[in-house]
């Protein structure tokens, strides 16, 4: 009987310090399957798809060589992140990162963000062709589809898009689309537009926030100065009040579409478009393009004041006029004798 009680106490002393001994053994295989580093001799990126799992995910950076002990890895993450959701995307790997790193860049979504910029006073065409080459930006809106059809595939049958979207910088990671861009910029416009229309000045003569948005896209073309819009938005106020025709170029432009080769003939401001400002009394139909909130703010907050008339300086900048005799002054200063410099609008930054 002491025999066998001698025994047993062996046994199971052995059996502790052997399962003490597997312990310390899988903490410590644990622990450099966690600190390894990944092995990158140059930056990578980690392709997360739907439906991936941590452990298929481990396995595969297993096969390509790039860490070792995909099984304790896998553990690890069902012990120690119970409830973690595995985000889809791409993840940006370094040579100098450990797999632990990896495991809560995944835990905590990092994933790699892109950006798309919608350029105020870009119009839809332009918008259009910036999500067809958007870098890694899945394609649903085919280029075959007209804009109407663009539309009504976004949910807004019937509706001119011209306009509509918001120019700003989006961030999107891989999985998303050029459908969910624009859904995001539409949202965004009929937000800024909705804020702004209910914050306008009485008495103005547009009656509504689309006539508000029509004038904004005018007042963005015709003018980069950010100091100008509400001056010019007062020219175009007080011309629409009065029943003067707006006679700007850009609405005659937008409505030449690809007949416009750069230079605006007589022929063409007398050509009857909708929109052509210079034969048509009011507002065109439609924007021309997109504004920014400044423009939109400028168009329900015009500057008081006189002038019916500005030319470009060329520089970027406007003379403004109250009476058409100072206005002709103004264009023979400035428009019949053009430098080789002259610009209607402010040169890019690069060429300053």
């Amino acid at each position: 009987m002491k025999i066998f009680a001698k025994f047993l106490v062996v046994s199971l002393f052995l059996v502790c310090v052997i399962g003490l001994a597997g312990g310390v053994w899988g903490f410590l295989t644990l622990q450099r399957a966690l600190h390894q580093p990944l092995q990158l001799t140059e930056p990578s990126t980690l392709v997360v798809e739907a439906g991936s799992t941590p452990g298929r995910v481990f396995a595969r950076l297993e096969q390509q060589g790039v860490l070792e002990g995909a099984g304790w890895l896998r553990r690890y993450w069902q012990w120690q992140m119970k409830g973690a959701v595995l985000h889809v995307g791409e993840y940006a790997l370094q040579p100098e990162m450990t797999a632990a790193e990896l495991l809560h860049m995944m835990e905590r979504g990092e994933v790699v963000q892109r950006t798309l910029t919608l350029v105020e006073g870009w119009n839809f065409s332009q918008v259009r062709q910036a999500l067809r080459t958007a870098e890694h930006l899945e394609q649903i809106l085919s280029p075959d589809l007209s804009d109407a059809e663009v539309m009504a595939a976004l949910g807004y049958e019937g509706e001119h898009p011209e306009g509509r979207f918001f120019p700003d910088t989006y961030q999107y990671t891989l999985g998303m689309s050029d459908r969910d861009i624009l859904q995001r910029a539409h949202e965004r416009m009929a937000q800024v537009l909705a804020e702004v229309w209910a914050e306008r000045d009485e008495g103005l003569p547009i009656k509504s926030a689309y006539e508000a948005l029509i004038l904004a896209s005018i007042v963005e073309k015709e003018t980069g100065v950010p100091s100008e819009r509400a001056e010019i938005a007062g020219v175009f106020t007080r011309r629409l009040r009065i029943g003067m025709r707006l006679q700007t170029d850009p609405t005659v432009i937008y409505g030449l579409g690809t007949d416009y080769q750069g230079n605006i003939r007589r022929r063409h401001l007398q050509q009857a478009t909708p929109y052509n400002t210079y034969v048509i009394d009011g507002l065109p139909p439609t924007p021309i393009a997109m504004p920014g909130r400044e423009a939109i703010e400028a168009a329900v907050h015009p500057a008081d004041g006189k002038s019916l008339y500005f030319v470009a300086r060329g520089d970027g900048s406007h003379v403004f006029s109250n009476t058409l005799a100072e206005h002709n002054r103004a264009v023979r200063a400035y428009q019949l004798q053009r430098r080789s410099d002259y610009r209607s609008s402010p040169a890019p930054e690069s060429a300053q």
